[in-house]
């Protein structure tokens, strides 16, 4: 009786996710079809959260968030919503078994947002764990789709994963979070005063999570494997683009791939993929 609401709702998701994201609709396209739909209903859950606290300017943002996070609740509790993203989204916790404890940390994520614009490095690893690792877990649940072993022997690598991403985009919108937002995410930097050992500190940083995203990325079942892949070819050409780049510029600018690059990474892997040398 609720197919048609059902698909209408996963549909508001899917479309969420293309207008918000190329490379991630990109990515998610080369899934099979099976999970297609349940990674677009945890990508619109974690959009909308993140709209909330960062575009919302001139409404009352913590009320909002805070009513988002009840109705997530409801949601999930009855097992159905008015909200279609939040319909969606209950659909695939009781699906694919996501914790309670990882909605929990990306909501307490989000809500730091409105209460901190600097991070000391504690509380920057809880931003880190809770906006982005908690994220590539519960992709991680359903690419696993019930096997235990499997999620728990990819857990470290898909909290790297989701870790380089975020922090990526830190350097990337580095000009934006501080200009409409007063935020510096990265602990010790001063936005004014961005060096190049500051910038080649993070790189680093981000480095070390690429190499353990790898690991995993090549172990993921088949299903999911190309999609990752392909994001994270995506974001690793960014990360490059960005390494390239000097501290000054890299403050100034938004360092972007440009639509013709993602199309050719895009066959490029695929033909990695089809002759496996990932």
């Amino acid at each position: 009786m609720l197919d048609l609401y059902n698909t209408t709702c996963q549909e508001c998701s899917r479309l969420i996710t293309k207008r918000y994201s190329t490379s991630f609709s990109m990515g998610i396209r080369a899934f099979n079809p099976k999970i297609r739909m349940p990674i677009y209903a945890i990508y619109g859950f974690v959009r909308f959260a993140d709209e909330i606290v960062d575009t919302f300017h001139g409404y009352p943002k913590a009320e909002l968030l805070e009513r988002f996070r009840q109705d997530t609740y409801t949601a999930i509790r009855e097992g159905i919503s008015l909200n279609p993203v939040l319909h969606s989204f209950q659909e695939v916790v009781h699906r694919y078994g996501i914790e309670q404890e990882l909605i929990d940390a990306f909501l307490e994520s989000m809500e730091m947002d409105l209460h901190h614009n600097f991070y000391g490095s504690e509380l920057y690893e809880k931003y880190i764990y809770g906006s982005a690792e908690v994220v590539g877990l519960m992709c991680l649940r359903v690419f696993c789709d019930g096997d235990r072993a499997s999620f728990d022997h990819l857990k470290s690598p898909a909290r790297s994963l989701g870790a380089a991403f975020q922090k990526i985009n830190f350097l990337r919108d580095l000009k934006s979070d501080f200009d409409d937002r007063g935020r510096v995410y990265f602990p010790g930097v001063d936005f004014t005063h961005f060096t190049q050992a500051d910038k080649k500190r993070i790189e680093t940083e981000i480095k070390r999570d690429f190499d353990d995203a790898y690991l995993g990325i090549v172990q993921l079942p088949k299903s999911a494997r190309f999609g990752v892949y392909l994001a994270y070819v995506y974001y690793l050409n960014l990360f490059k683009k960005i390494r390239r780049t000097a501290a000054a510029k890299v403050k100034e600018q938004r360092i972007r791939v440009h639509d013709g690059k993602k199309i050719y990474l895009l066959f490029s892997s695929a033909l990695r993929m089809s002759l496996n040398m990932l």
